[in-house]
């Protein structure tokens, strides 16, 4: 769907909201929210539609490609630190983000390396991906010597010499299609006058000039870039980008905005990619050292049984509300189906990458959809026991049942809004899962449902309903049980705080604190299944596994807790005798979340804690 129509009906959707939200209960507002239903319906499964080829999946569900990525600093530069691999893996982190890869797996290896996995990626875009993550994009501003050349054609002339701080380079301007490209020789200074260190927002955009990458200074390189323009009004300013001039423009006057444009007759894709590289400036020099195709990270069998049990819980869930409440109940998995529908649609719209904790979150979000229909009919059982009509009590039913929806669903949002924030990879996509399954679940809920069940009352196909009740009523003061209930909440607060202190780093699995990446080859074709199989015995079964082939070698890497590779080797080994198997790389492997969500929850729970017991 191109994006004119997909404005077009986003602009339909948002009128038809303001009208339903200012228009009375009655066969209007019906009529409305019936056309928003229908609507959104139609539109999220046009936008899924195929899912094979509409849904993106993960690694864990479809595997990818394996980029292992070396840090090799430049002759002269001091010893690779670990601020240099943080950085380096940051960088990386926001790069991949170019390429729209969810919940990639990006994780330092050993004191030099990074390992990359990014799903889904086409030839040609493996290709770019490759040049886009050795990019150092080192971006220099250095003055041309300001005499308009008079004194680069008397050093061709031997009349004149080379001042000591400039240095001659070529200038390649891109040329129009079918003509030579054509080239200019500068005097540059050999020091950069501005450094790239500076940027801190870097965009493409198309002008007049073609495509340009736009350059935002922070307020230090924006003084430092007015002082230089205007005292070289009238000369050139070559832009150099990891040692080729980009472009060498003339300063035409004083530059005092923080502004900067880069021109060079780009394309689309690479103007986006250099103001991707230049945003994300790496300090280090790093080579890709090895180039694979993963399998998924789970076994097929894992993500069958995952699935299975995905569609039966649904199947339970369905057939039980329906015994349950009956009617209503039909109402209510009409109303979770649309939701689904509407989930699926924003999640395909959005490009998200469906993985396991992805899908864990739509499940959560079909758990609070339910929720919502359950409060919505209990309630509705409690004031047809008071005696008041069908339409009336459901009416009523709605309104009351209003404030716990919204309360339940916006703290869990507010949660799912702070993980987005704070976390990065399999996290941020469960929490987007969650996020917009919770706009989903409030809408089909509150408008879908209730416009659906009012229509049945109003026109009188429904006189009365009825809902099991398995639970007979009990009247319980829990307002009189409030300071012993406020005490138990207290001491189960500070039990778990208390424990998850004691823990310490034993709360945390390989996604939060790293551990060893073992890397196996073997002679002859080896199933991930067997491999699962061989690491029961030791308890490491549901560790991350994937296979990945080079040329004839078979290769199984698995990632597992500190210090126990040596345990996997020798399992492995074992169990499968005729593997011959090589160890080819054993190194202590990086977090796969991002570092500051792992301390934040420690800090987070410590300080919780000492607030508790005092």
């Amino acid at each position: 769907m191109s994006p004119a129509i997909t404005f077009f009906i986003g602009i339909v959707l948002l009128v038809l909201f303001g009208w339903y939200f200012a228009t009375d209960f009655g066969p209007r507002k019906r009529l409305l929210a019936t056309l928003l239903m229908a609507l959104l319906v139609a539109f999220s499964i046009v936008t899924i539609w195929p899912p094979s080829k509409k849904i993106q999946l993960g690694l864990d569900i479809q595997g990818g490609t394996s980029f292992l990525i070396r840090l090799v600093p430049a002759q002269g530069d001091k010893a690779l630190t670990k601020n240099n691999l943080e950085q380096a893996v940051e960088v990386i982190r926001k790069r991949v983000d170019y390429f729209g890869g969810g919940e990639p797996v990006i994780s330092p290896v050993g004191s030099d390396r990074i390992l990359v996995q990014i799903p889904g990626l086409d030839p040609a875009k493996i290709i770019e991906a490759r040049q886009q993550l050795s990019r150092v994009a080192k971006l220099e501003f250095r003055l041309v010597y300001p005499d308009n050349g008079e004194r680069l054609r008397s050093i061709d002339a031997g009349t004149e010499v080379i001042p000591p701080e400039y240095r001659i380079e070529t200038y390649k301007m891109q040329a129009e299609e079918g003509q030579k490209p054509v080239e200019e020789r500068l005097l540059v200074k050999k020091k950069a006058d501005l450094g790239g260190d500076r940027v801190t927002e870097s965009n493409a955009y198309y002008g007049n000039d073609g495509w340009t990458v736009q350059l935002k200074f922070d307020g230090e390189g924006a003084k430092k870039f007015g002082q230089i323009t205007e005292a070289n009004v009238g000369h050139r300013f070559a832009i150099v980008l990891d040692g080729a001039i980009q472009s060498a423009p003339s300063i035409r006057t004083a530059i005092y905005g923080g502004d900067a444009i880069i021109t060079g007759r780009f394309g689309e894709q690479e103007a986006r990619g250099l103001a991707s590289v230049l945003e994300n400036p790496l300090q280090t020099p790093v080579s890709v050292e090895e180039e694979r195709s993963v399998s998924p990270t789970l076994g097929l069998d894992s993500i069958r049984s995952s699935i299975f049990a995905g569609l039966l819980g649904l199947a339970i869930t369905l057939v039980f509300v329906v015994i349950y409440y009956k009617f209503a109940g039909l109402i209510a998995n009409v109303v979770l189906i649309v939701n689904i529908i509407l989930l699926m649609g924003a999640l395909t719209m959005f490009n998200f990458v469906l993985t396991l904790p992805g899908i864990a979150g739509i499940i959560l979000t079909i758990g609070l959809a339910v929720d919502a229909s359950v409060l919505i009919y209990e309630r509705l059982r409690e004031e047809l026991a008071l005696g008041k009509s069908l339409k009336v009590a459901l009416q009523t039913a709605y309104e009351k049942a209003f404030s716990s929806i919204l309360d339940a669903n916006v703290t869990t949002l507010i949660t799912a809004a702070i993980l987005f924030w704070k976390a990065s990879g399999p996290i941020k996509g469960f929490a987007i899962s969650l996020t917009l399954g919770i706009l989903a679940s409030l809408f089909t809920a509150l408008i879908v449902g209730r416009n659906l069940f009012g229509w049945f009352v109003d026109t009188e196909k429904v006189k009365r309903v009825s809902m099991l009740h398995l639970i007979s009523p009990k009247h319980i003061n829990f307002l009189s049980k409030g300071f012993l209930a406020a005490m138990l909440s207290l001491a189960l607060l500070i039990a778990g705080g208390t424990a998850f202190v004691i823990r310490g780093d034993r709360n945390f699995g390989v996604d939060f604190k790293g551990g060893d990446l073992l890397s196996l080859s073997a002679a002859k074709t080896v199933q991930v299944a067997q491999v699962r199989e061989a690491l029961k015995p030791i308890g490491l079964d549901n560790e991350p596994i994937q296979q990945s082939l080079e040329g004839e070698r078979n290769f199984i890497t698995i990632r597992s807790p500190i210090n126990t590779s040596d345990k996997i080797n020798t399992a492995v080994r074992e169990h499968i005798p005729n593997g011959e198997f090589k160890v080819e790389r054993e190194e202590r492997v990086g977090a796969l979340v991002h570092e500051p969500l792992a301390g934040a929850h420690v800090v987070d729970d410590e300080q919780l804690v000492g607030v508790a017991v005092a």
